[in-house]
């Protein structure tokens, strides 16, 4: 009895210990495509509906990234299946596959766009975009180039940084808010570059110690893709509890 009472006591303690853990899920997407070989970055659009419909029959709330943005700022806590959905790169699949499939369960998404990309071969064209964002689309930049932030010098940092932000509103004619680190790299003076570009908040991959996404620009992120096929393998990665136990990256 007493050795129960002890298990129960730890279970108790430690059951405490991981609510207050508890992370809205970020998903993290790219290229959404029928390709025959899988790519880590690759999902195929069946997988995807599969993943929002999992979303819909679990009664998931979907939330768009300003919106957790903004909870984080005001240290308001938001519903335990609260889920932002984000792709990065801005694949013109996006548009063709992915974008019906977000219209169809009614969802928002975030889409960070490597700005000197926009309107070529495979990617976003403008009209594409500014389409997407009247359906509750939210637009974030990726960088210029997609260059990888840490091994910059200073001052191509801040081309990718701010020269991003410059491009994509002057093509959309609004304030874009939200940034991405390009593979998830970033520094503590990237993250002070991002800041004073006035990006609000910052998404990293699973990268930085902040595994609580307190700090708005070291957001971490959980990828998925076509491994993700079972509902045991989307209910651990979704039960805000994922980054807890996964291991820590080093920003760069």
């Amino acid at each position: 009895m007493i050795i129960l009472w002890f298990l129960l006591a730890i279970g108790g303690v430690f059951g405490l210990w991981l609510s207050d853990r508890h992370v809205v899920p970020i998903m993290m997407y790219h290229s959404v495509n029928y390709e025959t070989q899988k790519n880590v970055n690759t999902v195929h659009p069946q997988n995807f509906a599969r993943h929002l419909e999992f979303l819909k029959k679990n009664h998931y709330q979907v939330i768009s990234l300003p919106e957790l943005v903004q909870a984080i700022a005001a240290h308001k806590p938001l519903p335990r299946k609260s889920v932002v959905i984000t792709f990065d790169d801005g694949y013109e699949d996006n548009y063709t596959h992915a974008f019906p499939l977000l219209k169809r369960f009614g969802f928002p998404a975030t889409i960070f766009l490597i700005a000197d990309e926009i309107g070529k071969a495979g990617y976003l064209t403008l009209e594409q975009i500014k389409e997407m964002e009247k359906a509750g689309v939210t637009i974030g930049a990726h960088t210029r180039t997609h260059a990888y932030l840490p091994e910059l010098s200073v001052d191509r940092q801040l081309e990718e940084v701010t020269g991003s932000k410059k491009i994509l509103e002057k093509k959309l004619g609004h304030p874009v808010e939200h940034f991405a680190y390009p593979n998830g790299g970033f520094s503590e003076q990237i993250k002070i570059l991002v800041r004073e570009a006035g990006f609000k908040a910052a998404c990293a991959t699973n990268r930085g110690y902040d595994r609580l996404n307190q700090d708005r620009y070291e957001l971490k992120r959980i990828r998925f893709g076509d491994e993700d096929d079972s509902d045991i393998i989307l209910f651990t990665k979704l039960s805000g509890f994922y980054t807890t136990f996964k291991k820590i990256k080093s920003p760069y």
